[in-house]
């Protein structure tokens, strides 16, 4: 069993890295490595979108960190009133696609410079330049605001270690607030900035949708969006090399921020003494915080949802307010309103994609939950061991691999005939596995957090009564972990229908999915049709979300009964 394990995991996770490495030192491959590094086309193909993407990245990354920390710090460490509706807030926007933030913004200000129906603001006389309709800023302006809720919530749990005794301390030897924050407070969280940094820089560089809507109508182009363009126009091989150049970019940052942290031991901050959280008055302060974070949290997460509603009723971007209509969502078509294409739930392109788009969260819920489960537990009952270890190594590396990158790296393996097996491009069956592959840390880390509660003892005791491997797993492990299984599940489910950067190089007409419908319907104009599809997507997240996080709450109720 775990040899078998260990050979499937290398077929879905090594292969395809070791095919797209094979593909570009053929000819062919070393040409492109010379197309994108050494000669007069690789200042458009790899010199410019590298700096754009680490701008983008770096930028997120401080905004985030800033942003996030600022808000963490007053939900947990002050009197801020409303603390509760606050953390409810920062917590929000990360559950929201990227893309839906990207169709907001340009909702709200597209200008006319690329032609077409300008924005809201444009159409009531307000002049939008161009560096605030389209390129770096309003793209780092959208991802800050998508991510940030992500550094909160790991730093706000690192401050929440922070014991009263600390800050106490420092209060005693007579040290300012300033002193305590940046010389007591600060460092003790170093871990949880650095994983913050990390995790968000990392999503920044490989995000695909905000750059692609916001900043390719201007020619402003990252390593992502460079990679869909060289892969979709049939350059494949620059392609790969540039998912490599990507994948080392990615891997290079987390290495570095891996060993800024193992490099100091020191961080220890929950003991065996009281764990009491020393909250600073903000006296004066208190009410304008509060009204500045409700600002920060309804910008980022109320607003632009109701923009996309706005949108969607609207015939004309430029009065979001007036003349609604269900149009784009019951349409029956045939008219003068969008080119005469039928509503949303009327349009049978639009009901096939968002059957995929429910088919392929549920198939890719089960399939990495059942291989997750079945790692985790040979990881945890052979802990120690080489190939525990191998095991881990292997199905925690798809952490390092932006997700255009993965998928162009299945491209390479699974694009063409393997032997007598035919070529899966374009089918549901691939689809199907780069996600699995690419879902599997997760599932591997809620199997291990659900297994980790569940002892050795039962099970040995079943083995003793004659019980094999899979009876115990069928009759022991599954029931009581189940419950945490279905959660990690649907935590995959969502991540799967929300999900544009890893489908955007797999999706084919033949396998249609909502995430890539709308970014098509965007990019050829069709603003509330996008609009209206991103709703739905929003509102399936929310509830597998919502259904998650009740399952999660019950995970451990087994053991009150």
């Amino acid at each position: 069993m775990p040899a078998i394990l260990l050979a499937v995991v290398a077929l879905l996770v090594v292969a395809p890295l070791l095919r797209i490495l094979w593909a570009t030192l053929t000819p062919e491959g070393l040409d492109a490595w010379v197309a994108v590094l050494a000669s007069p086309l690789s200042q458009n193909l790899w010199w410019r979108p590298l700096v754009d993407t680490l701008l983008l990245g770096l930028g997120v990354c401080l905004g985030c960190l800033l942003l996030g920390g600022f808000l963490a710090w007053l939900v947990v460490l002050t009197d801020l009133p409303g603390r509760n509706l606050i953390g409810t807030l920062s917590s929000l926007p990360f559950m929201i696609p990227s893309f839906a933030g990207a169709l907001a913004w340009g909702t709200l200000f597209r200008n006319d410079r690329l032609g077409g129906a300008p924005g809201y603001f444009q159409a009531q006389g307000i002049a939008i330049p161009d560096w605030l309709a389209w390129g770096l800023v309003p793209t780092l302006i959208v991802l800050v605001a998508h991510y940030f809720s992500l550094a909160y919530t790991i730093i706000a749990a690192a401050l929440s270690s922070v014991g009263a005794d600390l800050v106490e301390a420092g209060q005693m030897a007579g040290a300012r607030r300033s002193r305590i924050l940046f010389g007591i407070v600060l460092p003790v969280v170093t871990p949880a900035l650095v994983a913050g940094a990390s995790l968000t820089f990392a999503g920044a560089v490989s995000n695909f949708a905000a750059p692609a809507l916001l900043g390719l109508p201007v020619r402003m182009h990252t390593l992502s969006t460079r990679l869909f363009g060289m892969i979709d126009t049939g350059q494949t091989e620059r392609g790969f090399v540039l998912a490599l150049l990507l994948i080392g970019v990615s891997a290079t940052l987390l290495f570095f921020s891996d060993r800024l942290v193992s490099g100091r031991k020191a961080f220890t901050t929950v003991t065996g003494k009281g764990g009491r959280t020393k909250r600073f008055p903000l006296g004066i302060w208190r009410w304008p915080l509060f009204a500045l974070a409700a600002a920060i949290g309804v910008m980022t997460s109320i607003v632009p949802v109701l923009v996309l509603a706005a949108s969607s009723l609207a015939p004309q971007s430029g009065a979001l307010f007036s003349n609604w209509t269900l149009y784009f969502w019951i349409g029956e078509g045939g008219g003068e309103i969008a080119q005469g294409q039928a509503g949303l739930f009327r349009n049978p392109v639009l009901i096939d994609a968002l059957w995929t788009t429910l088919r392929l969260g549920v198939v890719v819920a089960m399939t990495t939950m059942v291989l997750g489960l079945a790692l985790a537990y040979t990881i945890v009952r052979n802990k120690g061991t080489l190939l525990a270890n191998a095991l881990s190594q292997l199905a925690f590396l798809p952490l390092l691999v932006p997700s255009i990158a993965f998928a162009a790296a299945y491209i390479a393996l699974f694009g063409a005939p393997i032997g007598p097996l035919p070529s899966l491009y374009g089918t549901f069956a691939l689809l199907v596995l780069a996600a699995t592959a690419h879902n599997l840390p997760y599932a591997v880390q809620a199997g291990r957090s659900v297994l980790g509660q569940i002892s050795t003892d039962i099970e040995e005791s079943a083995r003793l009564t004659g019980a094999g491997f899979l009876r115990c797993m069928a009759v022991i492990i599954v029931p009581l972990a189940i419950r945490g299984l279905l959660a990690g599940a649907i935590l995959v489910f969502v991540k799967m229908v929300r999900d544009l950067s890893l489908v955007v190089l797999l999706f084919t007409a033949t396998s249609p999915v909502l995430s890539m419908v709308a970014y098509r319907y965007a990019s050829e104009g069709f603003m509330q049709f996008a609009n209206a599809i991103t709703l739905l997507i929003l509102a399936i997240c929310l509830v597998a979300s919502f259904l998650a996080h009740v399952l999660q709450h019950r995970v451990q109720k087994w053991k009150q009964s």
